[in-house]
């Protein structure tokens, strides 16, 4: 190797460390913050909010997914369900024809919904979709299978999320335990998989990942996903971590320089008081900024599960919870 060749390995090397010194200086000793305010019908699973004609909607995991409505983001009203009863297809991933974890978004005057078909602990699994002309509960017309995982997979069809490139690029995240978060392409004419479209592993983690939420902001992708284990109540151990790429396939790192599929990911929030085991996130851009949508489990009342919201701060380059 030559000399030239040999110090610009040693400056790029120096740079990457200095970036990674940096980003950790900038980023807050606690990932700990309050939710905003909300009153209502606020117990959920797995939230997906999107704004309505009338307010906000917001979807959650059981139920035929769960949903509530919202005429300024701060008090919720049960509004039903996204369905008004199971389709066909689920028995044959869910004996209990539950569907869980929806990500809706407004796409062009339509609004889509991912979410996943499952059993606790298996990953015999499905990610549907569904379409609305008003996002209101009630009114979601099932489209089917997108993808689906069975007991010989070495990952898991659940906990979809939506991400629609600068470039009109469609990109379905996905993943739960096992191998970790995975993507593949989609096609925009039918929301369904791409023809031979490849499966990316974005991240990956001992302990616990899920729930992946992809989104852009300004040079970078950010990979937010929950770390951890669910569900339990109080036990809850879920924090919410991220990691950043300048591509939608990654590498993805977090703010030390460590690769999501080593395990890295910075926690963007972690339990803080009553509010335990944070997870199940989504992301909402809204008029006031960027909104971390995620559930929690309720210390002062029996650990129920709750909706939590907090507006992120991006002026760090990495995204803060206040």
């Amino acid at each position: 190797m030559s000399r030239t060749r040999t110090k610009h390995t040693l400056l790029t090397a120096l740079a990457a460390l200095l970036s990674a010194a940096l980003a950790a200086l900038l980023w807050p000793s606690s990932a700990q913050a309050a939710p905003l305010p909300v009153t209502g019908d606020i117990g959920i699973h797995d939230p997906s909010m999107v704004a309505t004609s009338g307010g906000y909607a917001l979807y959650g995991s059981n139920n035929l997914l769960d949903a509530r409505t919202s005429p300024d983001r701060a008090a919720w009203t049960n509004a039903g369900s996204a369905f008004t009863g199971p389709q066909d297809w689920w028995s044959a991933y869910s004996p209990e024809q539950s569907p869980w974890a929806p990500d809706v978004h407004l796409v062009d005057g339509t609004y889509y919904m991912y979410y996943a078909v499952s059993s606790f602990g298996s990953n015999t699994s499905a990610i549907g979709l569904a379409t609305s002309e008003t996002g209101l509960p009630g009114s979601f017309t099932d489209h089917g299978e997108v993808y689906s995982t069975n007991a010989d997979s070495d990952h898991n069809a659940i906990d979809p999320y939506l991400l629609i490139d600068d470039d009109g690029t469609w990109w379905l995240a996905f993943g739960s335990w096992w191998t970790g978060i995975k993507m593949f392409q989609l096609d925009p004419a039918t929301g369904m998989r791409a023809e031979n479209s490849e499966l990316h592993s974005l991240a990956s983690a001992e302990g616990g990942i899920e729930g992946p939420a992809l989104v852009k902001h300004g040079d970078y992708y950010y990979l937010f996903s929950s770390y951890g284990v669910c569900c339990q109540g109080t036990d809850s151990t879920y924090s919410i971590r991220v990691g950043r790429s300048e591509s939608p396939t990654g590498p993805f790192t977090d703010a030390n320089g460590a690769n999501l599929l080593d395990g890295g990911g910075t926690t963007v929030l972690a339990s803080d008081g009553r509010h335990i085991g944070p997870g199940g996130q989504s992301v909402l851009s809204d008029a006031d900024g960027d909104v971390l949508v995620y559930h929690y489990y309720d210390g002062e009342d029996n650990g129920a599960a709750k909706l939590g919201l907090n507006l992120i701060d991006w002026s760090s380059g990495w995204p803060v919870v206040s």
